[in-house]
């Protein structure tokens, strides 16, 4: 299955939201995406911000702990729900939605559907950067979409390598990256647009011949530029969504974020 991006019917975004972790450097036995900030959990300033973006069509992958994530977001318009059976991976939790997904490519404009996936524990995430890679996404022929960003300090982060044509080449993560490429701003910001019958055809093509056992997304579009599909990146979030919650500490930087923005 390939995308084609003459279709007359404009489908409407999905978005899948990984919010399966735990979050074991947290200290705290609540599903990380529900540890709050600004006063509201993680995972519904994401939902939020999806809204503000004008996706209402929302699946949320959980696992730990999942009955209290689906409790949590029970009352949400438009959120539905995919269960992790085991923490495999970011790739194996977007596969975990993959039947739901698959439901909607029957309705018009389906394969072309565009399927953002970003993360449940990235309260920073804005609105006018979802806006902005639909628009991007919408304008080009691609298959996935990367949104990334341009990283003060890119420490930690996995960087976007490019060919010297500034063509998307691959993502590095910093444990296998070079000097050279650890040099690179441009960071993997895990927030991407795909196709959904492409997203579907490159789940397929996972494996875990990698040093943690893992399927990992950040695979899938290295294995859609292999076959032939078009896969950029573009720099369209801003580096205040670099900000991560890893640890209590990290979470009152983005609590103190959060209220500044107000």
């Amino acid at each position: 299955m390939t995308s084609q991006h003459n279709s007359p019917v404009a489908a409407s975004p999905l978005a899948v939201i990984l919010a399966a972790g735990r979050g074991t450097r947290m200290g705290s036995e609540l599903p990380k995406v529900l540890a709050e900030a600004a006063g509201k959990p993680l995972v519904r300033w994401v939902l939020d911000a999806l809204a503000q973006a004008g996706i209402t069509d929302r699946i949320v992958v959980v696992g730990y702990r999942a009955e209290l994530v689906e409790a949590a977001l029970a009352a949400v318009p438009g959120v539905s729900f995919a269960r992790q059976a085991q923490q495999r991976g970011t790739g194996d939790a977007v596969a975990a939605a993959a039947e739901q997904i698959a439901s909607r490519l029957a309705a018009p404009g389906g394969p072309q559907r565009p399927v953002v996936i970003v993360c449940g524990d990235s309260p920073m995430l804005r609105p006018e950067s979802i806006r902005g890679l639909l628009e991007q996404f919408a304008a080009r022929p691609a298959a996935c979409l990367l949104g990334t960003a341009l990283a003060t300090d890119p420490s930690g982060l996995g960087r976007i390598v490019r060919d010297e044509t500034g063509r998307f080449v691959k993502i590095v993560e910093e444990k296998d990256a070079t000097a050279d490429q650890r040099g690179i701003r441009e960071v993997n910001m895990s927030t991407y647009v795909f196709a959904a019958a492409d997203l579907l055809q490159a789940l397929q093509q996972l494996n875990t011949a990698n040093a943690s056992g893992e399927y990992y997304l950040t695979d899938c579009p290295g294995l859609l530029l292999a076959s032939g599909r078009p896969v950029d990146a573009v720099a369209c979030l801003d580096p205040s969504e670099t900000l991560s919650v890893n640890n209590p500490a990290q979470l009152n930087a983005v609590a103190e974020a959060l209220l500044a923005r107000r």
